[in-house]
């Protein structure tokens, strides 16, 4: 008999070898407010038909954990997926992005025809029947051949290409119904547990609609993020024509030597944006009078060198750059605001003293010399050491912060002075048609090799504290993205590739008897579908080179 410890109640069991977790569940008594949709076993997430042969410690989860999100929404891309074959037989869906609260779907029909609202109602209708029968996912682990073969008989070359350049020897692969497909993670046991999504037509497309996050019992709420998607089109309209649809196609552009022909045009497809973007700051400083650049992003989006590399392109415009940091305005230390765990809550709007910022950015604006505080982060106060800053003639304000581009903190200053610019890792490559990569998972691997490397974390500590930043960013960032002028993605095609030299060893270095494994194991497993690539040809300008 093995012995089963459960995290949810701190009780151990005893059960068969080859006990599955699901048939486990009903022995182990605790509140369970939503449907558990998945298990950590010994911190590694696995689907509930997981079967246990050894003793192991067992955490069930429902969708409040990233985890059991992960695994109910892998599940419904391939509900989706499989009712649309169904429906519209030689049709495809390509999974491409994570937009307003839910992820676009591109369905291209195999008579071309345009996608109609009777046709997302066929679909619908098609994915509701297959969860009312219960259909159960059934996984298989075979050798690497094999899944190339059944990938290449059912036309999925998008898989083909991403099983080969694996290198791996064994993959897993699931059925639904009389449907293989291949997913990079656990799935839950049946359709019947799929039991709310929504579908609906977005823009040329579908919008794939997910529980909520800290409510699964409801649909994440809908809002519109027209500015945020032309972004992500905007990359993977160039991904089409290169050819690179995913990221089979950038492996294999890598083994064929290419990698430093697609690190060049990165770089050249980011400095024409910075390009365009400090061109648009000039004619609206000639037209308007812009004055004041506010910038902002979240963690690890790469606002430091991009700041840099704007500065550079608004002096060839013939703009003066000047720096002005929210960083100095901060609430002295015992001011600053808690978390209900008593920790500082650095991220929150109260922590900037913004109403004297804002005084003094006026005052700038309106041609006064100002004397500039300076915070000093060793005794946590604010002080005064005789730095004044005055405003000469075509001099433009650089403002970058978490803040920059809410309301409240300039709503005193004029709209027509400033020019908002809002940054991030929009991933626009998908791992394949059905696989999409979230856009944090470049900022959070950013994040760990830049504090391993300054000895400021540890990988576990980053990842235990990745929760809280993402609270933040959701509160603090991304209601007012938005709001921008312009968009910059800061993502790069080659970045996982160069990435995972740095993060495998980091990550690596995680305990395995903590909870932050369960995110280390999933990052590595992830960044081994990446073709690794060396960071030698990478310039010493790159976005990149802010976390290597």
């Amino acid at each position: 008999m093995l012995q089963i410890y459960c995290r949810n109640t701190g009780t151990t069991k005893s059960f068969p070898e080859g006990t599955t977790l699901q048939e486990m569940l009903p022995e182990f008594e605790f509140d369970k407010p939503y449907e558990i949709v998945s298990a950590r076993v010994n911190n590694v997430p696995q689907g509930l038909r997981f079967k246990v042969y050894n003793n192991r410690d067992v955490e069930y989860v429902d969708g409040r954990d990233p985890s059991g999100a992960r695994i109910y929404f892998r599940s419904l891309c391939f509900l989706l997926s499989k009712a649309a074959r169904d429906v519209f037989p030689g049709s495809k869906i390509y999974m491409e992005n994570a937009i307003s609260n839910g992820y676009f779907c591109n369905f291209h029909k195999a008579d071309g025809s345009a996608v109609t609202d009777d046709d997302i109602e066929l679909i619908r209708r098609r994915m509701q029947e297959i969860v009312n029968k219960d259909i159960p996912f059934h996984r298989y682990e075979v050798q690497t051949e094999e899944a190339v073969r059944i990938f290449r008989e059912r036309g999925y070359e998008d898989k083909v290409k991403l099983i080969e350049t694996s290198g791996q020897v064994y993959m897993d692969y699931y059925t639904l119904g009389d449907t293989a497909d291949y997913y990079y993670g656990r799935l839950v046991p049946s359709a019947g547990y799929l039991k709310l999504w929504g579908l609906e037509r977005y823009y040329h497309g579908l919008l794939l609609r997910v529980p909520d996050r800290h409510d699964p019992s409801r649909l994440a709420p809908f809002f519109p993020q027209p500015k945020t998607f032309e972004m992500f089109n905007e990359n993977l309209k160039w991904n089409i024509i290169m050819g690179l649809n995913n990221v089979g196609d950038v492996n294999q552009a890598c083994l064929n030597g290419l990698a430093n022909v697609l690190i060049k045009v990165s770089e050249a497809l980011q400095e024409k944006k910075i390009v365009q973007i400090a061109e648009e700051i000039y004619k609206r400083y000639k037209e308007n009078g812009v004055r004041l650049v506010l910038i902002t992003g979240p963690s690890s989006s790469g606002k430091t060198t991009f700041c840099k590399r704007l500065s550079v392109q608004l002096l060839a415009c013939g703009l003066k750059p000047q720096s002005f940091s929210t960083d100095d305005y901060f609430v002295n230390r015992e001011d600053t605001p808690k978390l209900p765990n008593g920790d500082y809550d650095f991220d929150n709007f109260e922590t900037v003293k913004h109403e004297q910022l804002q005084h003094d950015l006026k005052k700038l604006l309106a041609g006064e010399t100002v004397d500039i505080p300076e915070f000093n982060f060793v005794t946590g106060r604010q002080e005064y050491n005789g730095k004044k800053l005055h405003l000469d003639a075509n001099t433009v304000v650089l403002l970058e912060g978490i803040h920059a581009l809410n309301p409240r903190l300039t709503d005193h200053i004029d709209d027509t002075v400033k020019f908002r610019i809002f940054i991030n890792t929009l991933t626009s490559t998908s791992l394949d048609d059905h696989n999409i990569i979230p856009t944090s998972d470049n900022r959070l691997l950013r994040r760990i090799v830049r504090d391993y490397n300054k000895g400021a974390f540890t990988a576990r500590q980053t990842i235990e504290q990745w929760p809280n930043v993402i609270a933040a960013e959701e509160q603090w960032i991304y209601p007012f993205q938005e709001n921008a002028d312009m968009m910059f993605n800061s993502s790069y095609l080659l970045e996982f590739a160069v990435m995972r030299n740095h993060a495998e060893p980091i990550l690596t270095s995680v305990p395995k008897n903590c909870s932050a494994y369960t995110e280390a194991h999933r990052l590595l497993h992830f960044i081994h579908y990446f073709t690794p690539v060396p960071d030698k040809e990478i310039p010493q300008t790159s976005m990149i080179r802010e976390f290597i």
